[in-house]
């Protein structure tokens, strides 16, 4: 395959993205010309030592936070050189996101969660509802859908998660040490989650992890180093 076929592939596309923070009188370098390519389908682990900016990076493919130079091409659209509101309506429609922490809203019920980013579209309530309700079935959480997120176990709280970050039908999901605050076997039943739902949608998984077991499993294992991401097998071999 050319490098000019991969690039129509690509469902996400980064190329020499540069970010850095004031840090006293200087700044610090946090990504340095950094490239990435996901293809459609395509699991990928991004790893390294803490600090090293992986969560930034993620950031930055999400049109949350824009590089000082680079770009990051969406299906083709660099998301960071379109209007708020055109970015916003990309992003509902192509990523998805699971942090570490859940981030579900408090004062709505597990089924209002999963189904707030359809609403967010303006999709009909009843259709987002029942969106909402088949991807909780997946997930293991058909008797929990009125339940607050206080009433869920972190287990399910995460699993909630991962339904609202796939509820949309995304092209990828950008996940930041989505098992991290779980213990083994939650962690172990999340991700195993993931990996399921990437196989029957086809959706590219980009994730953060510091359990290299996990990160084993992925089609690749990328290296977050000195700004730039390197192929780990490359690094060990």
């Amino acid at each position: 395959m050319t490098d000019a076929t991969a690039a129509e592939l690509a469902v996400l596309e980064a190329r020499g993205i540069v970010r850095g923070f004031a840090e006293g009188s200087g700044s610090l370098q946090v990504l340095r010309g950094l490239q990435l390519q996901v293809a459609a389908g395509e699991r990928i682990a991004i790893v390294g030592v803490s600090g090293s900016g992986k969560t930034t990076l993620l950031q930055v493919l999400g049109g949350l936070d824009a590089p000082d130079a680079g770009q990051v091409l969406v299906q083709g659209q660099d998301i960071h050189a379109m209007p708020e509101r055109q970015r916003c309506a990309l992003r509902n429609r192509t990523l998805g996101f699971i942090y570490q922490f859940h981030h579900l809203l408090p004062e709505f019920s597990a089924l209002e969660n999963v189904a707030m980013p359809l609403l967010v579209r303006r999709e009909p309530v009843a259709d987002a509802m029942a969106s909402a309700r088949e991807l909780l079935r997946q997930v293991g959480l058909s008797d929990r859908l009125e339940h607050r997120p206080h009433q869920l176990s972190g287990g399910e709280r995460q699993r909630a998660a991962v339904a609202r970050a796939l509820v949309t039908q995304p092209r990828l999901v950008l996940a930041d040490e989505p098992t991290g605050n779980l213990d083994g076997a939650n962690a172990g039943q999340v991700f195993e989650l993931m990996l399921e739902l990437n196989r029957e949608r086809g959706t590219s998984l980009v994730v953060v992890t510091h359990d290299r077991r996990l990160a084993a499993r992925m089609d690749r294992v990328l290296v977050l180093k000195d700004g730039i991401l390197l192929e780990e097998a490359a690094i060990s071999g």
